[in-house]
């Protein structure tokens, strides 16, 4: 590398992109990799605080930054992602279409824990729309040595699922049970299905049918093979999760014969929480929380079932960290920790 005077600069290719910062006007490259200086652009350069710029004859085994950023981007990048040109050294990574960011966290550490890699991303399982940037790459140095490249292009290989993914979510037949004697005998009107069927339908899925039942193991367990003869892929029970006597849900659930994943989560709101499947349908017991608190534990898991994926005890569990929802006067959920 070759440092000269920005004056004898005319006719040298610029090696890498020159932001101009104008301060509370704009930031943004004002000369480009590959442009050749002409004698006017040289007031431009030392207003930007060029007095010098490098002259590089590029060496065998040294990859230049923009290079090097789309490299990594390719090697992290899974279905559902998009790249974006090179810019200032950074390759940005956006949704092809709505859906569920899947992140590997064990890969990004490693990434990040070679010398010169950058791998900035979103949350693991955050719901994003299509256009969303979920991730950004770029290595620190201008140059960077490809031996160092090729490394965190093998240690993305090593890694079961692609680092980065977007899963979309598929779009199921969904049955709501709805529990409790002062809704069944028409004491008061119910306020559950509208919200689930809107959460339902935001998700791209259909709500095939809403049924009663009063607080009666049969019955809420007849009412959910119906929705099963029906084609339910999903059946969502709402009610009867609490501790008190005539709240009968789960014991109608795992009477069934269901193979129970929790009853109980360690997300507020949502504790009462209950997930289970009944020959592979999965079957979830929806807390009184899921009615009036605008985002819950259903928020955080329904979508990953949506997206194909069958959780564990562990998955739930995992929840507790992030799984504080401090119930802002207005909600901006998912641009927040919750369930982070």
């Amino acid at each position: 590398m070759e440092k000269i005077r920005v004056e004898d600069a005319v006719g040298c290719v610029l090696i890498h992109d020159m932001t101009q910062i104008i301060p509370g006007k704009k930031k943004g490259v004002r000369f480009h990799k590959g442009h050749i200086v002409r004698k006017e652009d040289i007031p431009v350069l030392l207003s930007m605080g060029k007095e010098h710029i490098y002259v590089w004859d590029q060496n065998a085994g040294l990859i230049h930054e923009n290079e090097a950023a789309e490299r990594l981007a390719m090697a992290v990048a899974g279905p559902g992602l998009l790249l974006s040109q090179p810019h200032e050294g950074k390759v940005n990574l956006t949704a092809a279409y709505p859906g569920l960011l899947y992140a590997t966290e064990e890969g990004i550490l490693a990434l990040n824990s070679l010398e010169y890699i950058v791998l900035a991303t979103l949350h693991s399982h955050r719901p994003v729309q299509a256009g969303d940037k979920v991730a950004g790459t770029r290595v620190v140095p201008l140059m960077v040595e490809e031996s160092i490249l090729l490394e965190a292009e093998r240690t993305a290989r090593t890694f079961a699922e692609p680092i980065l993914q977007v899963r979309p979510l598929k779009p199921w037949k969904v049955g709501v049970v709805t529990t409790g004697s002062e809704v069944y005998h028409g004491r008061i009107q119910d306020k559950f299905g509208p919200v689930l069927q809107a959460k339902v339908e935001g998700w791209g899925s259909e709500v095939i049918g809403q049924s009663f039942a009063d607080d009666d193991i049969p019955m809420i367990q007849e009412r959910i093979r119906q929705h099963l003869a029906r084609g339910a892929e999903m059946v969502l029970v709402t009610g009867g999760m609490s501790v008190d006597p005539d709240d009968v849900t789960p014991s109608a659930i795992k009477g069934m014969g269901a193979e129970v994943v929790t009853y109980g989560s360690p997300v507020l709101p949502g504790a009462m929480f209950l997930l289970a499947y009944l020959d592979g349908i999965p079957v979830m017991g929806l807390p009184g929380c899921v009615m009036y608190s605008k985002t819950t534990v259903f928020d955080l898991i329904a979508p990953r079932v949506l997206a194909g994926e069958r959780l564990t005890k562990r998955d739930i569990a995992k929840l507790g960290h992030g799984g504080l929802c401090l119930e802002c006067p207005v909600c901006t959920y998912p641009h927040c920790p919750f369930g982070k």
